[in-house]
């Protein structure tokens, strides 16, 4: 199976970069699933429900949150009745909509996504990842209930998603990092045949600090006050993210390729 993880979404320019780039790219790459990152693709901070609705039609076939979930208020009631949104899994039990689910891909095969919240140097408490994410992969086993599974890890410690890379090691087709908007070059393929990424980056213009305009942020650094809102910057945008060829019959990862099309970054395809 061919398979597209595409990293946080910044932005009006990081929409536009997808809805744009991401139909071509099915075709040309013969993409049989695809996730999208949408944690930010709203104002920065969050997801809109027609945000999400955009995402979906340019070519998603799940759309991951993070940390930022529920920061746009019309995302929740789409969390419950659109199956292809996932916010974190390790959230209370009582939070809206779902962190795990399986999706049917062409040919009959079924395709497992999840989402987990990193907990190291993260605003809130949130409940341990490692743990939230056993009885998922126990539940859909890999090359029998399922023929891939993609676990993105949101967190901001590269320590806690390489930790979390091995702890999933041969049960996952890909485990994935986001949060911190800049792609690690460390694509690779682990001893128990699961692709990993410390980070895939960010659809969104690098000219920024982290996919948002420089001025106010620097005046932090350099003050530490804030003068004004963060806003997303609105140069064009790189498309970021990772390309996995799996086996169908185990699931296991074959082939592991980092993605960056458009924009500043030096460009990398399958």
């Amino acid at each position: 199976m061919k398979l597209l993880f595409l990293g946080d979404v910044m932005g009006k320019t990081g929409r536009k970069a997808v809805a744009e780039r991401l139909p071509g790219l099915r075709t040309a790459w013969g993409l049989d699933f695809v996730v999208v990152n949408g944690e930010n693709a709203t104002g920065g901070m969050g997801l809109s429900a027609d945000h999400a609705r955009g995402l979906l039609a340019a070519g998603a076939d799940a759309v991951t949150l993070g940390d930022h979930a529920f920061d746009q208020k019309d995302i929740v009631p789409l969390l419950e009745s659109e199956p292809r949104i996932l916010r974190p899994v390790n959230y209370s039990k009582l939070a809206p909509g779902h962190g795990a689910r399986v999706f049917d891909a062409p040919g009959g095969r079924r395709v497992l996504v999840a989402q987990v919240l990193g907990r190291v140097f993260m605003k809130q408490p949130f409940d341990d990842p490692f743990s939230a994410i056993d009885p998922v992969l126990k539940t859909h086993r890999l090359g029998v209930a399922v023929q891939a599974a993609i676990i993105d890890v949101h967190a901001e410690a590269t320590s806690e998603k390489m930790g979390m890379g091995h702890w999933c090691d041969g049960q996952a087709s890909l485990v994935v990092g986001t949060h911190t908007h800049v792609p690690t070059g460390d694509a690779q393929i682990l001893k128990g045949g699961t692709a990993y990424l410390s980070d895939a980056g960010m659809c969104g213009d690098y000219d920024s600090v982290i996919g948002m305009e420089k001025l106010e942020p620097m005046r932090r650094f350099v003050t530490g006050m804030a003068k004004a809102r963060f806003e997303p910057a609105g140069g064009e945008a790189t498309l970021s993210g990772v390309y996995v060829e799996t086996d169908d019959r185990t699931g296991l990862a074959l082939r592991v390729a980092m993605v960056r099309q458009g924009g500043r970054l030096q460009e990398a395809a399958p």
